[in-house]
């Protein structure tokens, strides 16, 4: 059964619906979620995508997330990415609000969430192939390097998080 999609306008609001296919090939705005995921100490975690994955295949991301299904809750779909990826469930998510990217290749409307996890992080479903935790500092260092491949949505975020100065992102912005 195809996977039907929320789409969306400019200011994120629900336009419709769509499958999956046709959203990214017809690159059709659209809704989603990322969670970035901490521990205690501060560090992200960050990952790399299944090399079968429909967009950024092999990338590198700090985001746990996917798109948002036809009348899905934003914080209920967080939940289910985040289970769904990385097998972490109950955790407390924090909203920071929505990021906007558009590139040639997607038009996205995110919503935002930071989660703390301390407990263990599998990769549930395939989606994930590696992972490890980075303090922001050795992310930057890995963000300024050009040959290391990194989803631009997410780069993006990271991005706006520093400049806006929203918690300790700004370190990613010191190098």
């Amino acid at each position: 059964m195809p996977e039907i999609v929320t789409l969306v306008d400019a200011d994120g609001s629900p336009t419709g619906s769509a499958e999956r296919s046709v959203v990214r090939r017809d690159n059709l705005r659209h809704a989603a979620t990322a969670v970035l995921v901490r521990d205690p100490e501060g560090r992200i975690y960050v990952h790399r995508r299944s090399p079968t994955k429909d967009w950024a295949p092999g990338h590198h991301d700090a985001a746990a997330g996917g798109v948002l299904t036809a009348g899905e809750d934003p914080e209920e779909s967080a939940r289910r990415e985040l289970e769904e990826e990385l097998a972490v469930s109950g955790a407390d998510l924090r909203p920071l609000g929505l990021n906007h990217y558009e590139d040639d290749t997607t038009r996205v409307v995110e919503h935002v969430y930071e989660t703390t996890w301390d407990g263990p992080v599998v990769w549930a479903d395939g989606e994930v192939v590696w992972g490890a935790w980075l303090t922001l500092d050795e992310l930057a260092v890995r963000l300024a390097d050009p040959g290391w491949s990194f989803v631009p949505d997410t780069r993006a975020l990271l991005a706006r998080l520093a400049a806006d100065r929203v918690g300790d992102y700004a370190r990613l912005s010191a190098r």
